[in-house]
């Protein structure tokens, strides 16, 4: 007879280094292309969320993401979760680049399609997640709707801002 238990004790044991190190990224990208003087002279959609609720948000959002992650490597190695694996790397190296891209460059329409990037690979990381441990893919949802959220957002100040862009290069 053979044990079918599941030993979910290595998701911990990742989570330890992995939360901290997703959370740390995430705060210094957004902490080293932040809004500034220029950001706040944009011209916001109502629906723009209070600036101290981002520093809720993600730290929230990047926790539940990294014990996706977590629960993930937990899984025996295949092909597949190596790959859902890359995906869930893509998709956090578009994310913390997206700070840069709106913020620094002050490119705010590249960063809309960059954002839509963000959401599809993070879909599609979430879908790889689901397949293999569906707790994984649960844990991507929020993030999942942030990000659509922050695509409307961004699409918003866009509109709102015509001319406001800058070339990403140059």
């Amino acid at each position: 007879m053979t044990d079918t238990t599941r030993d979910d004790r290595g998701i911990w044991k990742r989570a330890l280094w992995l939360v901290p190190l997703v959370v740390i990224g995430g705060s210094l990208s957004g902490i080293g292309f932040g809004p500034d003087q220029w950001y706040s002279e944009l011209e916001k959609p109502p629906f723009q969320p209070p600036s101290y609720l981002f520093g809720i948000v993600w730290p929230a959002l990047y926790t539940m993401i990294a014990l996706a992650l977590a629960t993930v490597l937990n899984e025996p190695r295949t092909s597949q979760r190596d790959q859902a694996v890359g995906m869930w790397i893509v998709q956090l190296v578009l994310n913390f680049a997206w700070s840069y891209v709106f913020f620094g460059a002050k490119a705010i329409d590249v960063a809309q399609w960059h954002l839509l990037a963000i959401v599809i690979t993070a879909a599609l990381t979430a879908g790889r997640f689901f397949r293999i441990r569906p707790l994984a893919g649960w844990l991507m949802v929020p993030y999942l709707l942030w990000l659509i959220f922050a695509y409307t957002l961004n699409s918003a100040i866009v509109d709102l801002n015509p001319g406001a862009a800058r070339p990403l290069f140059g």
